[in-house]
């Protein structure tokens, strides 16, 4: 008891609240009491001590509640008043007229419960097992008592939800994790999913809103009533995150939404968190929660033998375990080796392989499950029994380490008065035996080498039973990807500093690279990617931000990434090209840090990745002069009789040329002077072939001018500017002027539909604009500038030999005579 008779000034303290507080019934009596009894555990007072000696909360919750701390300092609370906690909630909530009210209600209530417990933990008036079902316990009714109160006045403000039969309609709660296990910790946040039956609207109320707005306000409501901070403290720290689509879903779903998500997109660490998932304050007569158990059990608990979890499991575990050594949490008793989340996993990986087939593998309590496990032979006994008293053991400490400030902590404390508290806490206490009969379990704990021995021990026995069935002996690399867990782990924004710091991220850029890393990953949920495009995301993105972000203009370049593969988020093959084909990627990296136009193009025609595949191509670039047959053997391979796709072909092509060039730009492979000329020949072949495609399309309607032998035109495309002096850039538009040759008054023969040969050639002018101009999915051809023909936008479209002639040399201005210079 040495170390508690330090915490006496803690007892003249709470004296002192009582003495203040109520002086006609107590005086300075209490302080002599408190030097005779202070170290006498037989006493009240002296269980006192012990209890404000494990836990600063409890003596801080007595000094806020002097009435509280009076009954307590008559009799201390035992292990029977810590029950009907909503039953005695529901008094409470009776006279609360507000919400402020309500908030104040539910903390003080939470403050006193949660001392009774502590005080039974302390003092070794409950087991292990109790304190934590009673912690369960009052969390629910807890948060039952808030949501059916703000119900109730919800409905007053909104009308009462209905479906479309006229059933009243009720939010229903999942408590998953510890809480659906009935497992809490004495800190613990608790995870909560919202669902309700069936869309409708309510009545009642002047405006009725749909029941998802309904319960929506109602959810948000019950977070505030629970999560916010007040004078009083907090309810509880309440995560939403597990609920479908996460922090970008809605905050309450139907059944129908719930089970669509779940059988569309569910992905497997959704169904180890579902396993815990329980109906809050559910009601054997609701028929509501039946319908929801059974919408939940077939995504949990497969109909066959489903081995292919112990993979998924073991990924899961492998993400936690980086996660321990990247935040150093080497000490957790939750995430370290050996520790109580590796319990868990034992357990559940069972549940999902066999759940499906043996019946009493479904349910939520960990401790229930042990000896399930072993009577079907999937552990031996002694590894049931090892893995029962290592996880009370565990669990001891945790709940002990959270009641010392109510913090959700795991970490091995590193100051000599939490490590004393450990000491004496865990060296005797109570868990159930067989009959669940209350067993005082004692370790050979003095010290904290020996509290660090016996819990070592419990952690080998542990890690040898999880080896043996989900671990793989194989230690993982070391320098292995920092990135590896980003889009599934909740780095804290100082991590990810912290990262980019390691990568050489330039301080003064750093901010803007967060902010771009996050709204990718905060962003992911609103795209349909499904379960087989997020695996491949997950095995893609890892080596990409390493790689992106090594490159000395990262800042730059991770926008340019990004947007591209956000580009193709729901277009699976382009990721798996990018995560199976490293080079293509490194090359993607390479292209798009030295050109913005490169980023742009793949990102607005991901089918240009296809060209990453072909290293060859993008290195040796044909000769300007093999654009005309390359094209023209890439249309032969398109039905000749689709226009549409024939249209969307010359685009094709003309990007993955331009990308080709481009790269070999980049590259060095291409001279600067000798960039233009491929850009040029490049467009004279899709000239080439606009013209023929118009032509084939005029004439299937009109025939062709009665004067042209075959295989004529007598159709003259004239390029100004850049084009004529073979100097086109990468985003070049097009000057051309269209000239032809009518002879007469020729008329078209062979069509639907004569026409003269002038109105032909016009029509044909036209339609090779328009084939340059549709903005399709690939986009436009070229922008075509056609200001420079007679007369400019006055003029007509095409114009005839003599009359191009004319013009020229009677009423040209003279730029437009200069302009002939740079023509061919």
């Amino acid at each position: 008891m040495s170390f508690v008779a330090q915490f006496t000034d803690k007892l003249r303290s709470l004296a002192e609240v009582l003495i203040h507080s109520f002086p006609e019934k107590f005086d300075s009596t209490l302080f002599e009491q408190i030097e005779q009894q202070r170290e006498d555990p037989a006493t009240n007072i002296g269980q006192m001590a012990v209890a404000v000696a494990m836990s600063d909360f409890v003596a801080e919750a007595w000094q806020k509640q002097p009435a509280f701390l009076a009954k307590c300092w008559e009799k201390l609370p035992h292990f029977e008043d810590c029950d009907q906690y909503a039953e005695r909630l529901d008094e409470v909530l009776q006279h609360v007229q507000t919400e402020e009210q309500l908030y104040r209600e539910l903390r003080l209530f939470r403050a006193r419960e949660m001392v009774k417990l502590s005080v039974c933990q302390s003092l070794n008036f409950a087991t292990v097992e109790q304190v934590f079902i009673r912690l369960s316990q009052l969390a629910e009714s807890l948060i039952i008592g808030a949501r059916d109160w703000l119900y109730a006045r919800a409905c007053e403000e909104m009308g009462t939800p209905m479906d479309t039969q006229g059933n009243a309609q009720q939010l229903y709660i999942l408590g998953m994790g510890k809480l659906g296990g009935f497992e809490l910790n004495f800190s613990s946040d608790i995870d909560l999913i919202f669902t309700y039956p069936s869309q409708g609207e309510t009545v009642g109320a002047r405006r009725s809103v749909d029941n998802a707005k309904f319960f929506t306000r109602l959810g948000q409501r019950l977070i505030n009533a629970l999560d916010q901070y007040t004078a009083d403290g907090f309810v509880y720290r309440t995560d939403m995150r597990l609920r479908p689509f996460g922090d970008s879903g809605a905050l309450a779903l139907s059944f129908n939404a719930m089970e669509q998500y779940y059988q569309d997109q569910g992905r497997d660490w959704e169904r180890y968190a579902m396993i815990k998932g329980r109906i809050l304050g559910a009601q054997a007569t609701d028929p509501n929660v039946a319908v929801l158990q059974n919408l939940l059990r077939p995504f949990v608990y497969r109909r066959y033998i489903d081995f292919s979890v112990i993979q998924a499991l073991r990924e899961m575990k492998q993400k936690i375990e980086r996660e321990v050594r990247r935040r150093n949490l080497t000490d957790n008793i939750k995430l370290g080796a050996g520790g109580i989340r590796e319990i868990e996993f034992i357990v559940q990986v069972f549940q999902l392989i066999r759940g499906g087939r043996e019946i009493a593998l479904q349910q939520h309590e960990l401790l229930n499950l042990l000896p399930e496990l072993s009577r079907l032979n999937l552990i031996s006994i002694e590894q049931e029994s090892d893995l029962r008293h290592a996880y009370l053991f565990l669990r001891r400490a945790e709940n002990v380490l959270q009641a010392i400030k109510d913090q959700q902590t795991q970490q091995l404390p590193d100051n000599e008065l939490d490590r004393q508290r450990l000491i004496f806490a865990c060296a005797e206490f109570t868990q159930w035996g067989a009959q669940q009969e209350s067993v005082s379990v004692t370790y050979p704990i003095h010290d904290w080498a020996s509290f660090l021995a016996v819990l070592q021990e419990h952690q080998r026995k542990v890690r040898s039973v999880f080896q043996s069935l989900i671990g793989d002996e194989q230690e993982e690399n070391t320098s292995e990807n920092a990135w590896e867990d980003f889009l599934e782990t909740d780095f804290d924004e100082q991590e990810l500093l912290g990262i980019l710091q390691q990568n050489g991220v330039p301080e003064t850029e750093q901010d803007a690279v967060l902010d771009r890393l996050l709204q990718f990953r905060n962003e992911l949920p609103r795209y349909a990617i499904g379960v087989r495009g997020r695996a491949v995301l997950n095995r893609l993105m890892p080596n990409l931000l390493q790689q992106v972000l090594h490159t000395p203009n990262s800042p730059v370049l991770l926008p340019r990434i990004l947007t591209i593969i956000e580009k193709i988020l729901t277009r699976t093959t382009y990721l798996e090209l990018l995560a199976e084909n490293p080079q293509a990627l490194t090359q993607l990296i390479e292209l798009c840090a030295q050109s913005k136009f490169i980023a742009e193009q793949v990102a607005r025609h991901p089918i240009l990745l296809d060209e990453l595949l072909d290293q060859k191509s993008l290195r040796n670039p044909p000769h300007f002069t093999e654009y005309a047959s390359e094209l023209q053997q890439y249309l032969l391979r398109l039905p000749q009789d689709d226009e549409e796709q024939f249209i969307d072909g010359l685009r094709q092509f003309k990007h993955a040329a331009l990308l080709r060039i481009a790269a070999a730009d980049i590259l060095g492979v291409l001279p600067v002077m000798k960039v233009s000329d491929h850009l040029t020949y490049l467009a004279e072949a899709i000239i080439s072939a606009v013209v023929n495609l118009a032509w084939q399309q005029i004439a299937v309607r009109f025939g062709v001018p009665e004067h042209l032998a075959e295989g004529e035109k007598n159709f003259l495309v004239v390029g100004y500017g850049k084009l004529g002096g073979i100097e086109l850039g990468y985003k070049s538009d097009l000057d051309l002027v269209f000239l032809y040759d009518p002879a007469g008054n020729s008329q078209t023969v062979g069509g639907k539909k004569v026409i003269d040969s002038n109105q032909f050639y016009l029509r044909l002018a036209q339609k090779i604009v328009s084939i340059f101009s549709m903005n399709t999915s690939a986009g436009i051809l070229y922008d075509v500038d056609m200001r420079l023909r007679p007369s400019g936008d006055a003029g007509l479209l095409g114009c005839s030999f003599a009359a191009f002639e004319n013009y020229q040399l009677n009423e040209a201005w003279t730029w437009e005579k200069q302009a002939l210079v740079r023509s061919r």
